[in-house]
């Protein structure tokens, strides 16, 4: 079985698929982006919520749990993680700074065409027929590279954060 970076290098995106639109800077929405509403509503809204997993709970269950949530939902909730929720704040102030910075000092840390990580939107876009509103910063490992790239005299803080959250979770993932 190929890895995920092996698919992603013998499936490059184009680069339109990677560079996030700067809303800031247009007008108007561009065409590219406009999505319409289907004409009728045959699939109304599911009154579920989204799937809570507890890792507190069966172990041999949980990667069921994981897999039934990823397949019907594509995101799922985990509670009792272990990583406390101070570290919790602190992973979403730097992911608030990192994504408050200038389109152009973003795109420093731009993920590559068959890359994995960086910064970009989502490697699902092509899949859509509009491109999407979103942007995306990846990381697996240690983000401290693009860290370098998103600021060269400050990036120690993003770095440290993103490990002790990597760190709080090793004995649950060992």
């Amino acid at each position: 079985m190929n890895s995920i970076s092996e698919s992603f290098k013998s499936h490059p995106l184009h680069l339109n698929h990677i560079i996030p639109l700067d809303f800031n800077s247009l007008p108007k929405v561009p065409d590219s982006h406009t999505w319409t509403l289907p004409k009728s509503n045959h699939n109304p809204l599911p009154t579920e919520s989204i799937p809570i997993i507890d890792l507190l709970g069966d172990s041999k269950n949980t990667n069921e749990l994981i897999q039934q949530a990823c397949e019907k939902w594509g995101v799922f909730q985990i509670i009792n993680h272990g990583v406390p929720i101070t570290l919790l704040y602190q992973i979403e102030h730097q992911t608030r700074r990192l994504f408050a910075l200038p389109a152009k000092q973003k795109l420093r840390a731009m993920r590559s065409p068959d890359g994995l990580t960086g910064y970009g939107v989502a490697r699902i876009a092509p899949f859509f027929p509009k491109l999407m509103w979103s942007e995306g910063f990846s990381a697996v490992g240690s983000p401290e590279e693009h860290a370098r790239q998103l600021w060269p005299h400050d990036y120690t803080t993003f770095w440290y954060v993103h490990a002790a959250v990597t760190l709080s979770m090793l004995p649950d993932i060992f």
